[in-house]
């Protein structure tokens, strides 16, 4: 299995796979033809920005232009939290918000972690739903649409509990912090 998500994003494909939080669409976070595909796939304005994953705090530091002392303690704790940083970096550049933010946020799953390790690079992390519609509580609640548009399914997590989507909050050039999504 993990073989397979592997070659998928070595293909420049897309992936349905279980994280933290929700069942997400995935993809190779340093392409941008990946992204346009995922934009496509949503049928989202390519305007609002993709949530990206990495394995640890050091990959984290590889695309972040500045890393706020401020989201060390963030990051540990239990809670997934998606942090937007004021600029990334070696990323796909369709994936940055037309402010060069990006929101990055390190799992805790250990098949995620798996994935993003195993590949060695930051994966794209969308919630598994079209633009506008509800996001999939879990992965029966995933629509056709999706599940035919993505290349590849992670079997075996099908029945995984019910996720909510992470929190996400800005770290402004001043240390505060802004709630975008509690």
């Amino acid at each position: 299995m993990i073989e397979n998500v592997i070659t998928t994003l070595q293909k420049k494909q897309l992936i349905l796979y279980p994280t933290d939080t929700v069942w997400g669409i995935g993809g190779d976070a340093t392409n941008s033809s990946v992204v346009r595909k995922i934009y496509s796939l949503k049928q989202r304005e390519d305007s609002k920005a993709l949530i990206v994953l990495v394995n640890s705090i050091t990959m984290l530091q590889n695309y972040v232009d500045d890393f706020p002392e401020r989201a060390f303690s963030l990051i540990e704790e239990d809670r997934p939290t998606t942090i937007i940083y004021k600029k990334g970096k070696n990323l796909a550049y369709n994936l940055l918000a037309q402010d060069k933010s990006i929101g990055i946020r390190i799992p805790k799953h250990e098949f995620c972690i798996e994935i993003i390790t195993r590949f060695g690079k930051p994966i794209i992390s969308t919630s598994a739903n079209l633009s506008g519609q509800p996001t999939p509580q879990n992965f029966k609640s995933i629509s056709n649409e999706i599940l035919n548009g993505v290349d590849y399914i992670v079997p075996n997590f099908e029945n995984e509990g019910t996720f909510q989507p992470s929190r996400i909050i800005k770290i402004e050039a001043d240390g505060s912090i802004t709630l975008l999504r509690p």
